[in-house]
């Protein structure tokens, strides 16, 4: 079993754009990385390829991919294939209301399991890469959940009530996509080794045209540069 270095974190990995810019800064700020990513029966699986070669990468202590089947209740496009993905949603439409691709109690899943390896692991943080200003509309990427469940791993850990200390660190929650670009081009990540699309083709090309191609493809326009994933012919 891996043994945790005294400073020591959790880092959930998609595979996508935000988590691999929390990846690095969490190499940055000197965490030995524990990334965990999940197969809970999404519609494809190249995010994990990607975020297998991301920790690689990295240098992660170790790289877990947990298996889950959030498939089996559905209630999303990204679960349920008889759900069509949104494309060319304009901004408006983007920021009204919880999209069909929310995944009900995904990051509080995701987050339960990065709490139960964390005390096994005994790390004391968790970073997540989830981010409240862009059109995504999800409940669960809002600051007053992380804070939530911060307060909740204290009273729900032994860790916690034996006087340890857990923090949930996500570190894109105020930035624009942009900014997040931004600060990953510093830290040298190569974004072309990410997979950020909600639907693409058979052979991994990105659609182009669903919210997560939209809000990643604006990104690269507004600091100048050309996303360096690859995307089906337009």
């Amino acid at each position: 079993m891996p043994v945790a270095s005294e400073k020591s974190a959790v880092v959930l990995l998609s595979g996508g754009l935000d988590s691999a810019t929390v990846l690095a800064i969490a190499r940055d700020e000197g965490w030995a990385v524990h990334a965990l990513s999940f197969r809970y029966g999404q519609r494809h699986a190249f995010e994990l390829s990607a975020a297998a070669e991301l920790a690689r990468r990295a240098g992660a202590v170790e790289h877990l991919i947990c298996g889950l089947s959030l498939d089996l209740f559905g209630g999303s496009a990204l679960t349920d294939p008889a759900l069509a993905v949104p494309h060319g949603r304009s901004d408006s439409e983007m920021s009204a209301g919880v999209p069909i691709t929310y995944v009900p109690a995904r990051n509080t899943i995701f987050l339960a399991h990065a709490l139960a390896l964390a005390e096994v692991r005994g790390a004391s943080a968790i970073f997540i890469g989830v981010n409240a200003i862009d059109y995504s509309g999800y409940p669960d990427c809002r600051p007053e959940y992380i804070a939530a469940f911060e307060s909740m791993a204290r009273l729900a850990t032994r860790a916690g009530v034996e006087g340890g200390t857990l923090r949930i660190h996500a570190p894109l929650q105020h930035m624009s996509k942009a900014d997040i670009i931004r600060r990953g081009l510093e830290l040298g990540v190569d974004y072309g080794a990410t997979h950020s699309c909600y639907d693409p083709d058979p052979t991994g090309a990105a659609c182009g045209a669903c919210d997560a191609c939209q809000l990643r493809l604006r990104g690269f326009a507004d600091v100048g540069r050309v996303d360096p994933a690859r995307y089906v012919e337009r």
